[in-house]
């Protein structure tokens, strides 16, 4: 499912402890034990781990108000860390986006700092590239993820660890089976091979509720991948008919399906399900649609490059997205 394109003769990788910083810009932490879990096991791996002051702080749903929250960004854009991880998603980055001090987030980008996250984080790092063209990861949070009772997912740690040591340079899945196109009887996706495309996305509802704003980027060629949870196929749908309305999906070399989980189809849908919303998809857009990416709000994820320039390939079922070195 993970493909590691380690090639050791490229560069010096460096394998000592990074310095990860932990904030919260979005909603309050509530599983605190997940937070500290989460914590211990960075601390485990040998990391230097720097908690936010307000890290914890609380303010209705939110992590501290937005003043309090637009703090932590800076902060953690000034900690010098190797990385800025968010302890967790939610709501609350979309309202403070104007408050962003996005000149110096690009400068920490610029400097080494790797920001990775989920979910609502989906708007910062959508807004930072719109702002910057600056590239953040879109990956793992530290309650969800690092977090959890039992081990963490190991394809997730290893795409980590990637990141971390310089490793990561592609990933690599197979798409779900799907039966050939009724008509033409040509595969779902046809092969297909994108050179120099800027691949961009996240969360689908996060992503919607961005167009027409300062913070939606304006990628032409680009591959897009987006993913959602507790959305019915319906609202999905909806949500992409609104990308493709304000022609962004025309502009898109190929849109990539992540995980789409925790819905419930009702009886009266007679057959509608997600797959109805794939097949849909496909007869309105002329880019190729994949599917099954390992990302979203599921344990198995991998981080992806969100701004970074990519290739992608799909043979048969094998689809491959691969970005060299972003350091």
């Amino acid at each position: 499912m993970h493909d590691h394109h380690h090639d050791h003769s490229q560069c010096d990788h460096d394998h000592g402890p990074k310095h990860i910083y932990i904030y919260s810009p979005s909603s309050a932490v509530r599983d605190k034990a997940a937070f500290k879990r989460g914590i211990a096991r960075l601390k485990a791996q040998g990391h230097e781990v720097e908690v936010d002051v307000d890290a914890l702080a609380t303010h209705t749903r939110f992590a501290g108000d937005d003043a309090t929250r637009l703090a932590a960004i800076h902060r953690a854009a000034a900690s010098g860390a190797d990385v800025a991880l968010i302890s967790r998603g939610g709501y609350g980055l979309t309202r403070i986006l104007p408050g962003i001090r996005y000149k110096a987030v690009a400068k920490a980008i610029e400097k080494g700092t790797h920001f990775v996250g989920v979910s609502d984080f989906t708007a910062f790092q959508l807004a930072v590239l719109a702002q910057t063209g600056a590239t953040t990861w879109a990956g793992p949070s530290l309650g969800a993820d690092f977090g959890v009772e039992g081990e963490p997912d190991d394809i997730m740690e290893a795409c980590f660890d990637d990141l971390l040591t310089g490793h990561g340079e592609g990933t690599g899945w197979r798409m779900h089976k799907e039966k050939p196109h009724a008509t033409t009887g040509k595969p779902a996706v046809p092969n297909v091979y994108v050179k120099s495309a800027t691949l961009w996305g996240g969360n689908l509802a996060v992503l919607a509720s961005l167009v027409g704003t300062p913070y939606f980027p304006q990628v032409k060629g680009g591959v897009l991948f987006v993913e959602d949870v507790h959305e019915h196929p319906y609202r999905i749908e909806r949500m992409l008919t609104q990308l493709m309305h304000a022609g962004v999906l025309a502009q898109q070399k190929a849109v990539v399906l992540g995980q789409f989980t925790n819905f419930k189809l009702a009886p009266h849908d007679k057959g509608y399900k997600l797959q109805s919303v794939v097949d849909w998809l496909r007869t309105q857009i002329k880019a190729p649609v994949l599917t099954n990416l390992p990302f979203g709000h599921v344990e198995t994820k991998v981080l992806l490059p969100v701004g970074a320039t990519v290739s992608l390939s799909v043979e048969e079922r094998d689809a491959l997205i691969y970005w060299g070195h972003q350091h």
